[in-house]
């Protein structure tokens, strides 16, 4: 599964590489501004990509990517210069695949131009293709309508990582399908910040007869986490078997260093940090957080306790 950050990373290296092989000489700020860099930024993804290349994988066939004093160098890469050219069955599954988005609803009208101009060059004479799509929760409807309508919805919510359930007052904005699940964005008023709910931890919905103003701009519907300012925070030290941890979670990187990569993580419940801090283990050290401290011991102490293993 693609995290989000992942996604967006991956899209913008695939964006920098082509415009950067077309204007060599390019400088780092001027990378920088078009495409939303910071310099640190820029030299990880060119990194990530140094070395890269196709099968082969001689000399001749890797990738070169760095920053030479205030130019972005990428050399070995003339495969980025010229659009990709899919062949039939790729353009199929891609053609399948936008086909399966539009059905859901939730599709841009881009989306609808780009499948259209696809349809005709993969299938120019008449006929269908069979997408089959998951089953739509039951609340999807519900909560579509609610956004339309601009009525408030009182849900009943489960949250995984927190291990409770919570009766809120919502402001549906959007309603999503991506990564295999359903998805609304609204504002919450328990938390009083926008929040993305899974439909499927939604055990119960009921639109009130209140309505609320929706926001002048709807925020991009994605998964993703905004800290709060009640939210837990902690300073983590991964090591490099650990760092896998920043393009899956929504951390800041504080410091890079011979002894690891130093991030600031948020969460709503100090559980999430403990239980990702056990899955780590030795690759990853608590560096301040009493709160995550205290849940991680707490944590730890069950799960020992269920082998019969008491801690002095």
């Amino acid at each position: 599964m693609t995290s989000p950050r992942t996604a967006h990373r991956l899209s913008r290296i695939l964006a920098m590489l082509p415009w950067v092989i077309a204007n060599p000489g390019a400088a780092v700020d001027e990378v920088c501004s078009r495409f939303g860099y910071t310099r640190a930024e820029l030299v990880q993804d060119l990194n990530l990509v140094f070395v890269c290349g196709l099968p082969g994988y001689g000399p001749g066939d890797l990738m070169d990517a760095y920053v030479d004093d205030d130019e972005v160098v990428i050399d070995m890469a003339d495969y980025f210069s010229e659009p990709l050219r899919l062949t039939a069955s790729e353009g199929l599954a891609l053609l399948a695949g936008g086909m399966a988005v539009m059905s859901s609803g939730t599709a841009p009208d881009a989306l609808g131009s780009a499948v259209g101009k696809l349809q005709a060059v993969v299938l120019p004479e008449p006929g269908s293709i069979d997408v089959e799509v998951p089953a739509v929760p039951a609340l999807v409807g519900t909560l579509k309508e609610a956004a339309a309508a601009g009525s408030v919805v009182r849900i009943t919510y489960t949250s995984i990582a927190a291990e409770r359930t919570t009766e809120r007052d919502i402001e549906p904005w959007t309603v999503f399908s991506t990564l295999g699940n359903w998805y609304v964005s609204a504002h919450c008023r328990l938390a009083d910040a926008e929040r993305v709910f899974r439909i499927d931890r939604i055990r119960s919905a009921e639109t009130t007869s209140e309505t609320f103003q929706p926001p002048g701009e709807t925020p991009r519907a994605e998964v993703g986490y905004t800290p709060g300012v009640d939210d837990v925070r902690a300073l983590i030290r991964l090591k490099p078997g650990a760092h896998w941890v920043t393009e899956y979670y929504p951390t800041e990187i504080l410091d890079e260093g011979p002894e690891g990569t130093t991030i600031e993580f948020h969460a709503a419940d100090p559980l999430v940090a403990a239980r990702l801090l056990l899955r780590l283990g030795s690759e990853a050290e608590l560096v301040d957080g009493d709160e995550v401290e205290e849940a991680r011991n707490r944590l730890r102490d069950r799960i020992l306790s269920r082998y019969g293993v008491t801690t002095p």
